[in-house]
């Protein structure tokens, strides 16, 4: 063979490895002829494959609808750095699809095949069934199916959108952890938050530290909790309170479900409605939204301010009735109507062991019902009443208050009333009915209709001792008597009909025989403080 032949062959020879070289590996990564053996990042396809030993040490360079593959993970871009530690760079149009269940883009990946850990940046976008997740850098390790990120983020399944500064995403258990900044919106409520973990399987949310809930109906605060976004249930605690139009509730644990309108509390209860000044506390409250109805059991309390003094009352049961307009669900679009042609109708029904305290008037008995509006309390149960030194009972018993005193009274059947002069004498009035008027919250006048009886003391003031000595007694009965007192004392009587009355001397009775029929003196139940109505 002589020189020009060896110098042809060998031309020849130079362009077949060329030609093999270039394009074998297009052949083969198409058969995907390199095995792997779980670890080994396996190249599947590229256009074009070229050597890049200016990048690395044994480095290629892919071109073209670039495939890799490890395990069950493929990973496609439209070029890509392969190195021998295996790992990689890949530019362009970057996809990770991990089986059936995900999917991950972006423009940049740095993957780390030994450790199956990838950075993916720029327009990164997760697809996972209905959720997608979208922000700058992502984290990902592969072979546990986890994600983080540290930049802002968007997350959107179905009609829930999330977004967070930092969040941990695990695809095999549906779990998205977020911090900082945390805001839920969905088309019924905006949620605020720390720290949250949402489950996109069972539409559950997890939040801690300082939470907010708005929606168009209340607004909803703790620092833990959950919430069912499917169901719209939810539970919160820790300096947990809901808040609606008129009224806040707060509580140790609140549990509310949105679709009923119906909210629990448990543990240091308060039902706080700032229209009316009123203060509801107990230790278990259920609160119907759509029905505007409160009840508070356990260590309950009623406080009403005024402008000068409170009402403070307690009770086995408290029910609070917001107003009367009649409320209710439309079940087709899931919101509260009101009728607003009806009139505002606060009302309280207090229920079994009622007692009540305020610095002018005192109470006992068995229930009570309280209208806000009109101020009017109607007592039933052997009912009492103090009044200054006057004990007033009857078989019911109702008041009217105003926002700064005491207006009047109706007692009726078997009415007494009853004052003390000492411990064995006591002037006493009785009557089918009585009608009291108050003065500067103290009695001023009484009007009996219906056999009309009364028993006082007559009194003088004695010269050594300087005070008062019983010197007689009065007793008269005459079916209709007017009464009128002064400093809570007897200071005239009007007989209106012709009386049967007989003045007695204090030396010439028997004590025992001036106490009217039905008499009791029930001192020892009066509560001389708020705290003693829990006695």
């Amino acid at each position: 063979m002589n020189k020009t032949e060896n110098t042809t062959l060998s031309i020849f020879t130079m362009k077949l490895f060329f030609v093999l070289f270039f394009l074998l590996p297009i052949i083969s990564l198409s058969q995907s002829t390199v095995k792997s053996d779980g670890k080994k990042i396996e190249i599947v396809n590229a256009n074009s494959l070229k050597s890049a030993n200016n990048i690395a040490n044994g480095a290629k360079r892919l071109i073209g609808d670039v495939q890799f593959k490890q395990d069950n993970t493929l990973m496609f871009c439209d070029s890509a750095y392969f190195y021998k530690d295996n790992s990689l760079d890949a530019f362009g149009h970057i996809r990770i699809q991990q089986g059936d269940s995900i999917n991950l883009y972006g423009e940049l990946l740095k993957y780390d095949g030994n450790t199956k850990k990838a950075i993916i940046t720029k327009n990164v976008t997760v697809n996972k069934g209905d959720m997608q997740l979208t922000t700058e850098t992502l984290n990902y390790d592969v072979s546990s199916s986890v994600g983080y990120y540290t930049t802002p983020a968007k997350i959107i399944n179905r009609e829930n959108t999330l977004t967070s500064a930092t969040g941990y995403f695990f695809a095999k258990s549906n779990d998205l952890t977020f911090k900082k900044d945390v805001v839920l919106t969905n088309p019924q409520f905006v949620i605020n938050c720390d720290t949250m973990r949402y489950n996109t399987g069972s539409k559950v949310t997890y939040f801690k530290g300082p939470t907010t809930i708005k929606s168009k109906e209340n607004l909803i605060y703790c620092e833990d909790g959950w919430y069912d976004t499917f169901k719209d249930q939810s539970r919160f605690s820790k300096n947990s309170y809901i808040i609606t139009e008129e009224q806040k509730m707060l509580g140790d644990s609140l549990y509310y479900d949105r679709k009923k309108g119906v909210g629990r509390a448990l543990k240091n209860v308060q039902i706080i409605d700032t229209a009316q000044k009123i203060t509801i506390k107990g230790d278990y409250a259920k609160y119907n939204e759509f029905e505007d109805l409160s009840i508070v059991t356990g260590n309950t309390l009623f406080i009403q301010y005024f402008e000068k003094d409170t009402l403070y009352l307690h009770a086995d049961t408290l029910k609070a009735l917001g107003d009367d307009k009649k409320k209710r669900i439309d079940h087709t679009h899931s919101k509260a109507k009101k009728d607003t042609s009806a009139n505002d109708n606060k009302q309280l029904f207090a229920y079994h062991k009622v007692k009540f305290f305020k610095n002018d008037i005192q109470g006992k008995c068995d229930s009570l019902y309280y209208n806000v509006n009109d101020s009017i309390m109607k007592m039933r149960g052997k009912p009492v009443l103090w009044s200054s030194e006057n004990q007033l009972t009857a078989d019911s018993v109702n008041i009217t208050t105003g926002s700064k005193s005491l207006k009047g009274m109706e007692l009726k059947g078997n009415c007494f009333i009853i004052s003390e002069e000492d411990s064995v004498h006591f002037n006493q009035i009785k009557g089918k009915n009585m009608n009291g008027f108050f003065k500067d919250n103290k009695l001023a006048r009484v009007d009996i209709s219906g056999n009309g009886q009364t028993i006082y003391y007559v009194t003088e003031i004695n010269k050594e001792t300087k005070k008062e000595d019983i010197k007689a007694v009065n007793r008269a009965d005459c079916s209709d008597i007017t009464i009128y007192l002064k400093n809570n004392e007897f200071e005239k009587i009007n007989f209106i009909t012709k009386p049967d009355a007989t003045l007695f001397p204090i030396d010439k009775i028997d004590i025992k025989e001036f106490k009217l029929k039905d008499f009791v003196w029930r001192k020892k139940e009066r509560p001389l403080d708020k705290a003693s109505i829990f006695n």
